[in-house]
């Protein structure tokens, strides 16, 4: 008489996984960076049907001989876009129905990742069918599939990061300027922040570290040069910064 374990063995050497209907599964990042005072988004352009052209997310299907999580292949297409992998990266919602890809019906995993310019800008320039494009930019762009509507949703999901967090700075270089940090906020809010305020909560906060360095702003004083202290973006303020 069979084991359990013996049952179960025979059944999965046996399993056959294309007997039953399965949607087409991708993983699409939405790359953010901060650029010349911009919010930008990495897009790449499709060489291939459907949406043959457009524009769109850098994702792609999941390598089932390789990638052994979604965070994986994530991680691996942006790889291929940008050569270096971000600093930060969340799961943002998942999508799937009958329309949003001509070819059958389909599910995609999202994701948020933020990343400094200056990391992947050298290796971007190189990639033809990659470029950052300003954000404000992409609502007049006809992109591939439900890109558009990702993009937008990932875009509002920063917007509350950014309200409640300083996770937006992994979108700036290792080293930044309160001023810089500041500046990205407003651009992810749509507002201006009032300056004592912000600096006050950031302080208070203790989550970054005074490098001892200086940059030129100018004709002021130099500006103290900060980096992320560990673990600094899951932190969350009790009140946005708004307030």
């Amino acid at each position: 008489m069979l084991t359990s374990s013996e049952n179960e063995e025979t059944f999965l050497a046996t399993y056959n996984k294309r007997e039953f209907d399965a949607p087409l599964m991708t993983v699409d990042p939405v790359l953010f960076t901060y650029h010349e005072g911009l919010l930008k988004v990495l897009l790449v352009k499709r060489s291939n049907y459907p949406d043959k052209g457009l524009w769109g997310l850098p994702g792609g299907f999941i390598d089932q001989d390789n990638d052994q999580t979604l965070e994986q292949t994530a991680l691996r297409k942006l790889k291929e876009k940008t050569g270096v992998s971000p600093p930060y990266l969340e799961q943002l919602y998942t999508v799937g129905n009958a329309k949003r890809d001509k070819r059958s019906w389909s599910i995609t995993i999202c994701y948020t990742a933020l990343i400094a310019h200056q990391i992947c800008e050298a290796q971007i320039s190189t990639v033809i069918d990659a470029k950052w494009i300003m954000l404000d930019d992409v609502s007049n762009m006809t992109l591939a599939f439900d890109h558009s509507h990702i993009i937008n949703t990932a875009r509002e999901r920063l917007k509350q990061k950014a309200l409640y967090s300083i996770v937006p700075a992994y979108a700036l270089p290792e080293t930044f300027t309160l001023p810089e940090l500041q500046h990205l906020h407003e651009a992810l809010l749509g507002k201006s922040i009032q300056k004592k305020s912000f600096r006050r909560r950031i302080d208070q906060a203790e989550l970054l570290i005074d490098t001892g360095e200086r940059r030129s702003m100018g004709s002021g004083r130099p500006a103290v040069l900060y980096r992320m202290k560990k673990d600094s973006g899951k932190y969350t303020f009790v009140r946005n910064l708004e307030n």
